[in-house]
């Protein structure tokens, strides 16, 4: 009997060991796709391994958590600043100049709309996005450091 309960425990240690865990990433398992075409004849290239990049994890992990706030407008207006984000971890990753950059107007839109529509929060909803809008700032500033060289 001491058999089977023991064979039992190893089986179930064994099973949920080995099991993969679930990705609850808003990016996809393609977005970390190792290989990329390098058909940039004479264009600018961006060189950095996203996938690595810890600030990229956590914008991703900062787009995920976000909260929902009582406020619609400011749910709207996070919903498009999330997109601009995804955007431009995307084309990071596909080193999509550009599209970059497209991705980085868009988030500076949609940033400078939540700013003004903040004044009508009340203050923890305020200060929770603040916190949130920082976090996102400070490492998109330091992935674009890295890009310029800096």
């Amino acid at each position: 009997m001491k058999r089977i309960l023991f064979l039992g425990i190893l089986l179930i240690l064994s099973y949920s060991c080995a099991s993969e865990k679930p990705n609850f990433s808003p990016l996809s398992n393609s977005f970390y796709s190792e290989s990329k075409g390098d058909s940039n004849s004479g264009k600018k290239s961006i060189n950095i391994n996203i996938k690595e990049n810890v600030n990229a994890s956590e914008i991703s992990n900062l787009i995920s958590t976000f909260p929902k706030f009582k406020n619609g407008d400011i749910n709207e207006e996070v919903t498009g600043l999330k997109y601009s984000l995804q955007n431009y971890l995307y084309a990071i990753d596909a080193g999509n100049v550009s599209g970059k950059n497209r991705a980085i107007k868009s988030f500076e839109k949609s940033y400078k709309k939540i700013q003004k529509i903040r004044q009508r929060l009340n203050k923890d909803d305020d200060e929770v996005l603040n916190r949130y809008l920082v976090r996102l700032k400070t490492n998109i500033n330091v992935i674009e450091d890295s890009l310029k060289g800096n």
